[in-house]
């Protein structure tokens, strides 16, 4: 490999399974919101289904709401995500902000009460923490760009004993940016990979972006199609390969 490539990578879907944090996390900041909200302590499966489709922590939040709405069409909320979340902050009168900044006092509020009982919410994919740790062996850096906030990344990233070059959160805007600002500053190829595959697709289209090789994580939270008919530029990874060494990778 002619010049060693600086891997970035998302968080949440990537790295980490956090699931069961979403879901804690978005059904008790809804609740603080509305606390007549009826939801269950497990996530429902309609949730598992929409987390493929959510962005950023604040919609994770409106979805929570949105399913405690007895008559919730699912599969409408499925096929229309953009003008169901848009339906929602108006039926809710609520603004992304304060959906956000709710998620991230719960958050904030849950570390300094009971650390040990938040980060057990999380868990590390099998095999990622070892074949990150080889990374560097390999001559290669790696960094985490997420919608979670920094904060929260590092701290679960130190739970795992990781340290990234790096870690870019929410509140240094977008991920096309920040690849942008990165493919500036850095003297090496950026390889990006990601589960959400809309993010990745804004990527391709970004100008000033065309070189960065982006990857979707096959063990992430995928759409059941999201995997069909990559577009140009996009490679599916699997464990397997990304287990393999750099020069292997599709």
């Amino acid at each position: 490999m002619k010049s060693r490539p600086l891997l970035v990578f998302d968080f949440d879907g990537v790295l980490v399974d956090g699931m069961p944090e979403y879901w804690w996390s978005a059904r008790s900041a809804a609740q603080s919101l509305h606390p007549g909200a009826e939801l269950p302590l497990e996530a429902p499966e309609a949730f598992s289904q929409l987390r493929p489709l959510i962005h950023k922590g604040w919609e994770m939040v409106l979805v929570a709401l949105e399913l405690s709405r007895p008559d919730l069409d699912l599969a409408c909320y499925l096929a229309d995500y953009d003008g169901r979340t848009a339906a929602a902050l108006e039926h809710w009168a609520l603004e992304p902000a304060t959906l956000q900044t709710a998620l991230e006092t719960l958050r904030h509020g849950a570390l300094q009460d009971n650390p040990a009982a938040w980060l057990a919410l999380h868990c590390a994919y099998p095999g990622v923490p070892e074949r990150l740790r080889r990374l560097e062996g390999e001559g290669s850096s790696w960094l985490v760009l997420t919608t979670k906030g920094a904060s929260f990344a590092r701290e679960l990233l130190r739970a795992f004993d990781l340290e990234p070059l790096a870690v870019f959160g929410h509140e240094q805007g977008s991920k096309a940016s920040v690849l942008l600002q990165l493919s500036q500053d850095q003297g090496q190829p950026l390889w990006f990979i990601e589960d959400r595959r809309p993010t990745l697709e804004t990527v391709r289209r970004t100008p000033g972006l065309e070189a960065v090789r982006c990857f979707l994580a096959s063990w992430g939270y995928l759409g059941p199609r999201d995997r069909e008919g990559l577009p140009d530029g996009v490679e599916l990874l699997t464990p397997e390969q990304f287990d393999a060494p750099l020069a292997d990778w599709p």
